[in-house]
């Protein structure tokens, strides 16, 4: 399917605030995973350095964030040093970027995009994460994970070396949109989860940006933008996979095959 067809499959709707911000690359609280305990994830580099995650949803096919759209992107499976050659990885260059053709880069709206890969990966040491089936969104208080390679706190932007994972709790969209979080900025939608640690010792940040939310064992959502700064200091936000985004995914993956 031709990129143009696939942006056209969808009708943007939605319009909300726009307000610029800052960068900030981390995940906090975090610990270091098992070396392929996590076989779905994907390591997105430029000139060989991560920029976001993502994960393996078909065998050519990684799914991420919009956001993290660049040039001369190459995807890293079966890593777990970001930095290091392992004899389990498997590098691809990216065939095509696919991002939500209604993603709005200032409100983090549909902040979703698909790579296709040059070639099928090798399931070994490496997995596909199913996407959700049939839609249930994620009351609040449940505890969820995210893994990425981002910064590890505050006071430094060097990346981690290591895919590190956080366990974090979905907080109610209503409490989100609180001044004390967001103030509406952006709107925390019915089609976006904001999760994190109330204390702001848990977080992840724009360097785990694209990396799967796990839920209850279920791939729920994918790491946006959001928050642009202070990472760890309020919940972040991640782009909830509903029935029209997982549509819109399969209808240019090819479906369930």
């Amino acid at each position: 399917m031709t990129k143009a067809l696939a942006l056209g499959l969808c009708i943007c709707a939605v319009i909300l605030l726009r307000i610029p911000g800052d960068v900030c690359m981390e995940i906090i609280g975090g610990k270091e995973v098992a070396k392929h305990s996590r076989p779905y994830m994907a390591l997105i580099k430029r000139m060989n350095a991560a920029v976001c995650g993502g994960a393996l949803i078909k065998e050519k096919w990684v799914l991420t964030a919009a956001h993290c759209s660049d040039k001369n992107l190459t995807v890293v499976l079966g890593a777990h040093s970001c930095s290091k050659p392992e004899q389990d990885q498997q590098t691809f260059k990216v065939k095509q970027l696919i991002p939500h053709s209604c993603f709005d880069n200032e409100t983090g709206v549909n902040d979703l995009m698909l790579l296709e890969l040059d070639k099928a990966a090798k399931l070994k040491f490496v997995s596909i994460l199913k996407l959700p089936a049939p839609f249930k969104d994620v009351k609040a208080k449940s505890q969820c994970r995210v893994a990425g390679w981002g910064t590890t706190n505050q006071k430094n932007n060097i990346a981690s070396d290591i895919l590190m994972e956080v366990n974090i709790t979905v907080i109610d969209r209503r409490t989100c949109n609180e001044k004390k979080y967001y103030n509406f900025n952006p709107v925390i939608t019915n089609e976006m989860l904001c999760a994190g640690d109330k204390r702001g010792k848990k977080n992840a940040c724009q360097g785990d940006s694209g990396g799967p939310l796990i839920c209850d064992n279920e791939f729920k959502a994918v790491k946006s933008d959001w928050p642009k700064s202070g990472c760890g200091k309020i919940p972040g936000v991640y782009t909830l996979l509903t029935t029209k985004h997982v549509q819109w995914i399969k209808k240019i993956t090819g479906g369930d095959d």
